[in-house]
């Protein structure tokens, strides 16, 4: 867990530091806040395309060779983010970027499975995305720290050496990763020969217990996962959650700097503060969901909460303490709902079916990392940022009703 902690750390300050890059990037003659939107977005079409077929070759190969190649592919294409010289090639490279990094995060959803019993699991997906939260908190204020102090370094503008430095450490970690994970529990060593045992033992009844639930429906192909009533389900509910998530992660600083400061390293400071509250409350909320064993209310009252939160944080003249606090609610409740969402679709997919099924929700589902940033983009030029965020609230809003509406579903069993 720490070491694909640390890795989730990177992996999200390497896709949405562009957020921070934005505030000193606007100096360029070929830069605007479209620019800026259609940037952001069309990271999520490469994301797309490539997130089942990677997450088949993770499920294939192996998580540690698979995910370093991920790693460092990324690393070196968020590095390139600073040799953008016009709108195109910004472009260009943000597509790659989401290709370099398709099959990441599913491969890790799919790889917890393999380790981890299903009524530990939205503790442990929490534990794994609270590192989107400290990505803000340790992100943020760095992100503002480095466009205050490295602007004209050698000849380089802030907003490059931001992407180059914050590139560094995703491809150093990513060649050590073959050293530092197993693909199993049976190969790692640090586990003695009872504790391999228990483990695998627990893993494969609840594999045989999903397989058992669908006795009979012969759904053993990866296109019978991609058909699955209840995985389109989970695609809608994740595609407005995935709403929230960018809406904050790719807005916030600008929001911040609207409402409460105009200087960029206390936009960075601030910045922390929804962060670490969703740190905490995500903890709270899968723990609770995994004593329970409920998962449904746990996703749906905590979209809902967000939801209420943006909506108030876009209302025109509140103080900016309770802008603050909204959207702390917001960003907590978000992230509290997505750490819980991931059990749904796991009790129901396993093998093959299960790598391509994971992915398929994820790519669907961050399809809104494209849609978000342009919609928010939109609204705030042609209308208001109360505009922006009410929107961003209806999405969360319909995402809460899917999954009050969602039923238990059926598993989908898959060979291998």
């Amino acid at each position: 867990m720490p070491v694909l902690f640390a890795s989730y750390i990177l992996a999200y300050i390497d896709r949405v530091n562009v957020g921070f890059a934005k505030l000193a990037m606007k100096q360029e003659p070929w830069f605007s806040d479209a620019v800026f939107a259609t940037g952001a977005g069309i990271f999520f079409i490469g994301y797309f395309l490539f997130e089942v077929p990677g997450n088949i070759i993770l499920h294939r190969v192996g998580a540690r060779l698979w995910m370093a190649r991920i790693m460092v592919s990324w690393g070196l294409l968020s590095g390139a983010l600073a040799l953008s010289h016009s709108a195109g090639s910004f472009y260009l490279l943000r597509f790659l970027l989401g290709v370099a990094e398709a099959g990441f995060f599913p491969g890790v959803i799919l790889y917890l499975t393999y380790w981890y019993p299903q009524e530990l699991r939205a503790r442990m997906v929490a534990l794994f995305m609270t590192a989107i939260a400290l990505a803000g908190v340790i992100g943020g204020p760095f992100s503002g720290w480095l466009l205050r102090v490295t602007d004209g370094w050698y000849g380089l503008a802030a907003w490059q050496w931001l992407f180059l430095i914050e590139a560094l450490p995703a491809v150093l970690l990513g060649l050590a990763l073959p050293w530092l994970l197993t693909d199993r529990p049976e190969q790692a060593k640090w586990l003695n020969q009872e504790e391999k045992q228990i483990l695998t033992e627990k893993l494969a009844l609840e594999e045989d217990r999903r397989r058992a639930l669908a006795a009979g429906r012969h759904a053993h192909r990866v296109r019978d996962a991609l058909a699955a009533p209840g995985v389109w389900l989970c695609c809608g509910i994740y595609f407005g959650l995935i709403v929230g998530l960018y809406g904050a992660s790719f807005w916030l600083p600008q929001i911040m700097k609207d409402t409460l400061t105009q200087e960029d390293w206390r936009v960075g400071l601030l910045s922390a503060i929804p962060w670490a509250a969703a740190a905490a409350g995500m903890l709270l909320v899968g723990g609770h969901s995994d004593r329970t064993g409920e998962r449904r209310w746990h996703v749906a009252l905590s979209a809902l909460a967000a939801s209420g939160a943006f909506a108030i944080s876009g209302l025109p003249g509140l103080p900016p303490w309770l802008v603050l606090v909204s959207l702390a609610i917001a960003v907590t409740g978000v992230m509290s709902a997505i750490a819980c969402f991931w059990a749904l679709p796991t009790e129901m997919l396993s093998g093959r079916a299960a790598a391509a099924g994971i992915a398929w929700i994820n790519s669907v589902g961050n399809l809104a990392g494209y849609a978000s940033p342009e919609m928010i983009g939109w609204l705030k030029v042609n209308h208001s940022l109360m505009a922006a965020l009410s929107s961003v609230a209806l999405m969360l809003a319909l995402a809460a009703l899917l999954t009050l509406l969602s039923g238990r579903k059926k598993a989908i069993p898959a060979r291998g």
